[in-house]
Parts: structure tokens; sequence; C-alpha cells
């Protein structure tokens, strides 16, 4: 894969470097950058990696250039590295509505690349999607999917797909925060101790979302196998389908996805 920098040293762009240094990529050819010297003190020594208060020192060698930062301050870091990035370069932004015709603006001759990632990805368990520009061809596609795929999985989608890729995985934690929050509830009204009530509902959504992965069966296959005539499951089942839980995930998809769209217009 080459040399990967990054351009913003937080949270997202801590948890792909945290991934690909497990063997993705070596530590000596990464390179992050951020305005806090402190945090640049920090990953290094934590990490390994190379890094530095502005990107000037790595922004013309590497292969992989990652805009991490937060969207207001998009603007001004494209404007000082577009002259420095390699043609051969790609970059890989994940600012919140950076389109690709922006990103192609500042980078015409570069492949660009437009990432929605997800908070998993800090734990290694991100579902990321991403949609290629203009120059990114098949080989630019697969350095993306590796590299996002470190940590979790990843997916490419037009970019018109994105706001879905919002309203769904994006904001997807937060609905599954919720559900594991209720579920444990559940078991405290039913007699459970909290700590063991979050840990049962938390391992039971990770268990039920792996078999789907695992297994490439339908949720509605797998939900049946668990569900006994007149058994206790069908019970829970029914109540969940009369308060209209079904619906609510799906209005919440759409809701979000609207939400970004409207997001993007400004």
């Amino acid at each position: 894969m080459g040399k990967v920098g990054f351009i913003g040293g937080g949270a997202m762009a801590e948890a792909i470097v945290a991934a690909i240094t497990q063997g993705t990529v070596d530590r000596e050819d990464i390179y992050v950058s951020d305005h806090k010297a402190k945090r640049c003190e920090e990953l290094a020594e934590h990490y390994g990696i190379h890094t530095s208060v502005g990107a000037d020192g790595f922004a013309g060698a590497v292969d992989v250039l990652v805009l991490a930062i937060k969207p207001q301050a998009a603007a001004k870091a494209m404007e000082e590295v577009k002259g420095r990035v390699r043609k051969d370069a790609i970059i890989l932004s994940i600012v919140a509505g950076l389109t690709l015709s922006v990103l192609e603006k500042a980078f015409p001759e570069q492949p660009v690349v437009r990432v929605m990632p997800n908070t998993p990805l800090a734990v290694g368990a991100g579902m990321s999607a991403f949609a290629c520009g203009t120059h990114a061809d098949r080989q630019a596609a697969a350095v993306v999917q590796e590299l996002l795929a470190s940590a979790g999985r990843a997916v490419e989608v037009s970019e018109a797909a994105m706001d879905a890729v919002t309203g769904l995985s994006g904001s997807g934690p937060a609905y599954a925060f919720l559900m594991i929050d209720a579920l444990a509830d559940g078991g405290v009204a039913a007699g459970l101790k909290r700590p063991a009530a979050i840990e049962l509902a938390a391992q039971t959504l990770l268990g039920a979302a792996k078999m789907v992965l695992e297994t490439g069966r339908h949720p509605d296959v797998l939900r049946d196998q668990v569900t006994s005539p007149a058994g206790t499951t069908i019970a829970g089942v029914r109540v969940m389908e009369q308060r209209g839980v079904r619906g609510a995930l799906i209005d919440a998809v759409l809701a979000a996805t609207e939400k970004s769209k409207e997001l993007g217009k400004k």
C-alpha cells in the first residue's frame, strides 16, 4: 500500500491508524498531522508513527492522503496541501458533507474517494461506505477497500447513496445503543442486575449481527430459527410488532437520510 498520511489526528483517524498498524501498513510509513502538538506526541508515543504539526513534511511523499478534519477546517487544509500532493496519490476523505465535486476541484488530477465511516471503527468493527471520483480506478478502489476493511467492513456505493448510508450505518450505532439500553431496562425490570443486563443485551446484539454477516442468511430466516411455536420469542416479537418497532426503525433511517440531504445543501 505504501505510505499513508493523515491530516487530522482525531478519533476516526486514530481508529484507522490503530487498525492499519496491525499489519496493513508499516508504522514507519504512517504520518499524521494535527494542529495540537500534544496530540501529535500522544499518537507518536502510542503507535510509533511519524507525527507533526502541519503536513508539509509528508504531503508530497504519501501514496494515500486521508483528510480527517472537521468540515469547517477542510477548505483551508485542502488549500494548504493541494499543490504538494503527488498526481498519483489517492485522496481519501472522511470529512462529513464534503462532496466528490468539491474534492475534485481541489485535487483535479488525483484519484479522490469519499468515505462515510461510523464510530465502531474505533473498536475495529466499523462499517464504512465509499464512493469513487472520476480518476479513481479499480486499483484505487481496492486500496481504499483494504485500508477501511482493516478496521471493520467496507462497501463501495455511488455518491448518490451517501445520504442513505449516513441514515443507516452512519447514524445506526445510536439506534443500536438505544436498543441495548432498552433491552437492559427490560432485563432490570425482570429482575437482573444492571451490569449483567447491559452485558446480556450488548452481546446478544453483537452475536445476532455476527450470525447475519457470517452465515449470509436473511435476518427473517435466522429469526424463524429462534422463534418456536407458542414460545417465549414469538410472544416478545408480537409485542414489538404491536408497538411498531419495525416501522420506527425504518422511519428513523429515512428521517436521518433526509436530514443528511438537508445538511448537504447548506
